[in-house]
């Protein structure tokens, strides 16, 4: 792991792998690189495979006052241009590591070369903000653990517990982040408007949605996809932190969908 101070922020990061195309690993709210411990081995051989914890998240610096996904978008080439990597990429992101995605897709069109996102999270449906907004307060004066049984009964669906080892170490990873950074990224989604950008992608994108996922189910995600020009959906039985609970079935997904589409 590496940090480095750019774009205004010190960020935590992982680039490794080998060849010619390189993937971005975008994380979920309340995670960070870790959540793709078991996808990276899959493409060590083939890619050039880069992660980090995202602003707020993490060992990244934690986030004050409001963020902008403009900024978060910006974070990424930043990491790119500090790598080296000039050519298109491929994103592949998590719940608002996805909608992170899909923007720099959309504000950086000729860096892209395609965009996988599960479950991603481009909004808030308008009728649910005041009582996010009250949650996020409750967060913030009584810490992560106020939200941890409701995140991960929602998040971390039972039927995926079979590795019960995974998923206390991922519930305990999510305890630690700091509340005022959560709150802050969660914010940022609840002012999130991509309606218009997302009919002005051009590249290929593949939208998951998972089958076991009850903060986003999947007929939010076709809705994602539907909205997006010649855009694929699949559903797998997964939930809404697929990187870290269906590690295997993800990579699959990634995998070839890339080859498909030549990314």
């Amino acid at each position: 792991m590496e940090f480095i101070e750019l774009n205004g922020v010190a960020l935590r990061f992982e680039l490794t792998g080998k060849g010619d195309r390189t993937l971005v690993l975008i994380h979920e709210m309340g995670g960070s690189l870790e959540s793709w411990d078991d996808v990276v081995p899959c493409f060590a051989g083939s890619r050039r495979v880069l992660r980090y914890d995202f602003r707020g998240s993490g060992l990244s610096q934690k986030a004050r006052g409001e963020l902008s996904v403009d900024t978060m978008a910006d974070d990424i080439a930043a990491l790119l241009d500090a790598g080296g990597i000039k050519g298109p990429v491929a994103l592949a992101g998590i719940a608002v590591g996805g909608a992170i995605a899909l923007h720099f897709a959309a504000r950086y069109p000729a860096r892209t070369s395609a965009v996988i996102v599960g479950s991603p999270a481009t909004g808030v449906a308008r009728e649910r903000i005041p009582a996010a907004l009250e949650r996020l307060a409750k967060i913030e004066a009584a810490g992560m653990a106020f939200a941890v049984a409701n995140a991960m009964q929602n998040g971390y669906a039972p039927e995926l517990r079979g590795d019960l080892a995974r998923f206390e170490r991922y519930r305990a990873r999510w305890v630690g982040n700091d509340p005022s950074s959560y709150t802050a990224v969660w914010r940022m989604l609840a002012n999130l408007d991509m309606e218009a950008e997302l009919t002005r992608l051009r590249c290929p994108v593949l939208v998951i949605g998972g089958s076991l996922d009850r903060v986003r189910p999947p007929a939010l995600a076709k809705t994602t996809a539907d909205a997006i020009p010649g855009a694929r959906y699949i559903e797998i039985a997964t939930g809404h932190y697929m990187s870290v609970q269906t590690p295997e079935l993800l990579s699959d997904c990634i995998d070839e969908f890339l080859t498909s589409v030549g990314a």
